[in-house]
């Protein structure tokens, strides 16, 4: 059976390369994955964003829609998504029986240090700056950011390089998911 985990944190916490690495070992036992990123697939829901609310609802029920259809087909996918509301995540629970939270844990500090050497390909750069000096809505700024409840996983991105990281998820997949 297909499973989605859906990968949430702050902006520059380091959901990308926690879900890049959490493929690259399931891929490794075999496992093949699909790795939805958000900031890549928002290229061509909204080209030119505006990041309101009205928008955030629709990019991220497309978001969950696309994850249940791809569950549905037998791949397994991790969303790469900050969603900043708990509603957007509890939408893909709602719709794939088989979901699971991962919360990449990291203080905003932390986050905004990181977010200025960033060198992921889709994600947009300087989006702190930006909250700061043009007003953009940025999560954990000047938009609120809801912290799971209870997620199925919590990795302390500042505590735990990402290997370990990476490590702990794959385990926890394993033994939920994979029955080993």
């Amino acid at each position: 059976m297909s499973w989605v985990i859906w990968f949430t944190g702050l902006p520059g916490c380091g959901k990308t390369t926690l879900a890049r690495g959490v493929k690259a070992r399931l891929e490794g036992r075999g496992i093949r994955v699909k790795v939805l990123e958000l900031d890549e697939i928002r290229r061509v829901i909204t080209p030119e964003p505006t990041y309101t609310d009205l928008e955030r609802e629709v990019v991220y029920a497309s978001l969950a829609y696309m994850a249940k259809l791809l569950s549905e087909a037998g791949t397994n996918v991790i969303v790469d998504a900050t969603a900043n509301r708990r509603r957007y995540r509890d939408l893909a629970r709602m719709l794939v029986p088989t979901f699971a939270e991962v919360y990449v844990k990291a203080s905003l500090p932390a986050c905004i240090e990181r977010e200025r050497g960033r060198k992921a390909v889709y994600s947009p750069r300087g989006i702190y700056a930006k909250a700061v000096d043009d007003g953009a809505t940025v999560p954990g700024v000047n938009v609120a950011y809801e912290e799971p409840k209870s997620p199925e996983v919590v990795v302390d991105a500042e505590g735990l390089d990402p290997d370990q990281n990476a490590d702990k998820v794959v385990a926890w997949i394993m033994e939920t998911f994979e029955g080993s």
